[in-house]
């Protein structure tokens, strides 16, 4: 496995972050975006203040990217919450789990004692597996929250770590 470089996105790093998100998204199996989210929306998502975004370069190229926050505000605002994305060119290189290793000790450092997914959809195998990898446990089934758009309405995960 290639290490990636995972460094705090950048304004420089936008149109590449946008590319990635785009092609994560438009597939409707794994993300509760709509495929057809505009750019401007997405951006504003990924990139909202008290949001710490995340790029992940390999061999020059930005092939990854995640964010975390806060879960819920206030008194829930000591676990975060992330989403991770990784351009399908670059799939099978173990960006995924480069980053969801640097993910859990950005989050420490910024003073979280836990993380949370709150959809894990059912489908994304590959993600359920990393993140059992990872130490998350499975703590809910969501029956039929998540509408994929090849096998309908699947359920998802909510999945829990302390860090």
């Amino acid at each position: 496995m290639e290490q990636a470089i995972i460094r705090k996105a950048t304004e420089a790093d936008k149109e590449l972050v946008w590319k990635i998100i785009q092609a994560v998204i438009h597939t409707g199996d794994t993300y509760v975006f709509d495929p057809d989210t505009p750019k401007e929306t997405m951006m504003a998502y990924w990139f909202a203040p008290g949001t710490f975004t995340f790029v992940a370069e390999l061999n020059g190229n930005i092939a990854g990217t995640f964010v975390f926050r806060q879960n819920q505000p206030g008194l829930g605002s000591h676990v975060a919450n992330a989403g991770y994305m990784v351009h399908p060119d670059f799939h099978g290189k173990g960006i995924g789990k480069q980053m969801a290793q640097a993910s859990l000790e950005e989050a420490r450092k910024a003073g979280f004692l836990a993380m949370q997914f709150n959809i894990v959809v059912s489908t994304n195998h590959n993600a359920k597996k990393l993140w059992d990898q990872m130490g998350f446990v499975t703590i809910g089934v969501l029956p039929k929250v998540f509408n994929h758009t090849k096998f309908g309405l699947v359920d998802a995960y909510v999945m829990h770590r302390f860090l």
